[in-house]
């Protein structure tokens, strides 16, 4: 395993990889980044690490919308589907942890667990899990910090601020929330 940390505009950016995938791309004080990082060899000239950080720079120039790297983050198959899912969700464009839910065919119930496989994405910005927002448009739980999420989003063209709530996407698969009658 290889890492590399490089500048970004919104700090450092950890970059960790084998010799042929990204396997992390991580914020200082992330609480998902792996104890035996420093036990990494040096990876500045390691050709996936030379041409992730190529991308993530010109991500934050404005002249990449989609990243094309061969990429391997680790977790259980539930974290793998919901990391597919975060994948999908198109530059520019948002969706909530309820409409994560409803796309992955599972009862709302499980929005948090949804929310905890978001949370736990090791490859941040590359799996845009920044793009997800609360039901009711808030930003919520970014590892890297609530303030970068608004970055990027405002990067991505949304006026996101901290503590403000955006339009959310509709997706008449989030489902509404019934009452039984009392």
């Amino acid at each position: 395993m290889y890492r590399h940390t490089f500048r970004c505009p919104l700090g450092d950016l950890l970059l960790i990889a084998t010799d042929t995938h990204l396997t992390g791309a991580f914020f200082p004080g992330q609480k998902t980044i792996p104890a035996q990082v420093g036990r990494m060899h040096d990876g500045a000239d390691v050709p996936i690490l030379r041409e992730a950080q190529a991308q993530f720079v010109a991500y934050f120039t404005g002249r990449l919308r989609a990243f094309d790297l061969p990429m391997a983050p680790e977790g259980t198959p539930f974290q793998q589907a919901v990391w597919r899912q975060l994948c999908d969700i198109a530059f520019g464009d948002r969706t909530t942890y309820g409409q994560i839910t409803a796309r992955l065919g599972l009862p709302r119930e499980h929005a948090r667990a949804v929310g905890t496989a978001v949370g736990r994405n090791p490859i941040s910005i590359a799996i845009p899990c920044h793009r997800v927002v609360g039901a009711d448009g808030a930003l919520t739980g970014y590892a890297g910090g609530l303030p970068r999420k608004a970055a990027l989003l405002r990067l991505e063209g949304h006026p996101a601020q901290v503590g403000e709530r955006l339009p959310v996407p509709a997706d008449a698969r989030q489902g509404a929330l019934a009452f039984a009658p009392a």
